[in-house]
């Protein structure tokens, strides 16, 4: 008896549709039940097999007649495109803006460029050595709590002694126009590293007869791996016969990621050594912005081993000589100094900082 009393309880608090029911399953419960359920079940076996989710073979005619690409060719206008595409804004409007195109390392990204593809001995040597080196000798410790002392304005104001000095805008520095680009505390976040490197040629030659700026720039093009890029001479040069806006007398090829570090690996470490009393590059190049320039004569020129291997193909006297620019992320050109020489450009002669 105190065995039910639980289940009587349970049977009340429930509700009668989910009640356990204390009657008795007697044999008249397949009252209801039909005799054909093992003969519907045999045909409803059938069906399935024979049903949609049933593996087809596709016929090998119509696999090899499936050409999407000749299909999409053969169309005479392009279909539209999807309204869910996603398509990456062109211009960045702001943090705030609902829509921002994506970094440059996306794929999606206008300004994605796919690689690397090697590992260059020269960015292998900047990640591992001269980064830290620079950092190192660059560091300047400053104590918790420091401030600098404040600094004079670079543009100085009018003195008013005169009514032509309302609303004039502010003077430039003593000694000079020019406003040198500030140089901030060297961290680990602004390292100086090479930008990209600018080769240029001015052939004179190319006013005469045209063949001295093709064989210009295959030999640029041959050295850089980069197509290179024509243009018009701007100023008159009467003793050449060159009139600005109508002859072509120069070729120019920019460097950039994997082509750059090549090419400088191979400057470096294949063409400087090989130059006979070549002291290196003057220490007064550079333009105060952490860009140095040197040339390189016909002579030069001709060591690099992509001219050398085929010197055959190249006239001698239409070998042109070129202005090599190393442009770098430094801001002033102590710094972009410091960085080519643990890179491996000897520099020579008073250092102007």
């Amino acid at each position: 008896m105190a065995a039910n009393e639980p289940s009587r309880y349970l049977a009340r608090s429930l509700p009668r549709a989910i009640a356990p029911s204390t009657r008795a399953q007697g044999p008249g419960c397949r009252r209801y039940a039909s005799d054909q359920a093992s003969t519907k079940a045999s045909v409803l076996s059938d069906l399935e097999l024979d049903g949609s989710l049933k593996a087809t073979v596709t016929p090998v005619d119509a696999a090899k007649s499936f050409d999407p690409i000749a299909k999409a060719r053969s169309r005479r206008a392009q279909l539209p495109r999807s309204r869910y595409q996603f398509r990456s804004p062109k211009y960045d409007r702001g943090p705030l803006h609902p829509h921002r195109p994506p970094p440059p390392s996306d794929p999606s990204s206008r300004l994605f460029v796919p690689g690397p593809f090697s590992l260059p001995r020269v960015g292998q040597t900047y990640e591992s050595t001269v980064a830290s080196d620079i950092l190192t000798l660059c560091y300047v410790h400053n104590p918790p709590g420091f401030q600098p002392p404040p600094k004079a304005p670079r543009l100085r104001s009018w003195d008013d002694s005169s009514p032509y000095h309302k609303n004039r805008p502010l003077r430039g520095p003593r000694g000079g126009d020019v406003l040198r680009l500030l140089r901030k505390p060297i961290t680990f976040n602004n390292i100086p590293k090479l930008d990209r490197i600018t080769i240029h040629s001015y052939v004179k030659g190319a006013a005469d007869n045209s063949s001295w700026l093709h064989v210009a720039g295959m030999a640029i093009q041959a050295i850089s791996n980069v197509r290179v890029q024509t243009y018009k001479a701007k100023t008159s040069v009467p003793a050449w016969g060159i009139s600005p806006g109508r002859d072509t007398v120069a070729v120019k090829a920019e460097l950039r990621g994997e082509d750059m570090e090549h090419f400088f690996g191979k400057l470096v470490d294949v063409l400087m050594p090989r130059l006979k009393d070549w002291p290196g590059v003057k220490g007064t190049s550079g333009d105060s912005s952490g860009n140095i320039t040197f040339g390189l004569g016909p002579e030069q020129v001709a060591l690099f081993p992509e001219i050398e291997v085929n010197y055959d193909m190249y006239p001698p006297k239409m070998i042109p000589g070129c202005h090599i620019t190393v442009h770098t992320t430094a801001t002033t050109d102590k710094d972009a100094r410091l960085l080519l020489s643990a890179m491996g450009i000897p520099f020579y002669g008073k250092i102007v900082d």
